[in-house]
């Protein structure tokens, strides 16, 4: 229980992180074309966040189901 309970901790955090990487990459793109160059770093940023989250919930998901 312990292990859920510290995953369930760590999916908030990581949902706190992909929300902010996703208001960043909104917020890039209505300056654009002001900041065209950091795009790609962004984007980075919030699919990396996203991953890291998706993982973090599947690993809930098998440790509820067993």
């Amino acid at each position: 229980m312990a292990d859920i309970d510290t995953l369930k901790a760590e999916i908030k955090k990581l949902n706190a992180r992909a929300t902010q990487a996703k208001m960043d990459l909104h917020d890039l793109s209505e300056d654009l074309p002001t900041g065209w160059e950091r795009i790609p770093a962004v984007a980075l940023a919030a699919h990396e966040a996203h991953v890291a989250l998706t993982e973090a919930r599947a690993k809930l998901a098998a440790l509820a189901a067993a």
